[in-house]
């Protein structure tokens, strides 16, 4: 199912929606670097309540509405005459990536509201390895939306 009337603004969506994922994108190569540092100072410090309030405006000022921002663009995006062959796998792979990055976003505001409780569930390493997650992702996403292999 697709709308016609989306088909003039293709590319304002387009450009809106890749602004969306940039800003979306960098919060999620940032967060887990910050929860890295966070994870090596004392809770209850100072360092510890800048580093909350730090991770607490890049979910809710940024990422939050970045990926929302994201979701709708991309689902305008694929109602649009042309844009999506529903025969093809590619978007497919794209979808699960996208719901991936989702997931990790959900991942990532949890390890937020345990910091800001004072909790370390997770250790220093574990947010290192985590901070790779969105290059796959990234990965994943570009070659399927600019490649289509298959």
């Amino acid at each position: 199912m697709t709308f016609d009337l989306l088909a003039p603004a293709y590319p304002w969506v387009k450009a809106f929606h890749l602004m969306a994922v940039i800003a979306w994108m960098a919060g999620l190569f940032y967060l887990p670097r910050l929860f890295v540092y966070h994870s090596q100072v004392p809770v209850g410090g100072e360092q510890d309540a800048l580093f909350k309030v730090m991770e607490r405006r890049l979910i809710r000022a940024i990422m939050n509405p970045a990926m929302i921002v994201v979701w709708l663009l991309g689902i305008t995006l694929v109602l649009t005459p042309g844009i999506v062959s529903w025969t093809a796998g590619w978007w497919h792979v794209k979808l699960l990536s996208v719901i991936g990055m989702t997931w990790f976003h959900h991942h990532l505001s949890l390890g937020r509201k345990a910091m800001e409780r004072g909790e370390r569930p997770r250790t220093e390493r574990y947010w290192r390895a985590m901070n790779e997650v969105p290059t796959v992702l990234m990965i994943a996403i570009v070659l399927m939306v600019i490649v289509k292999p298959f």
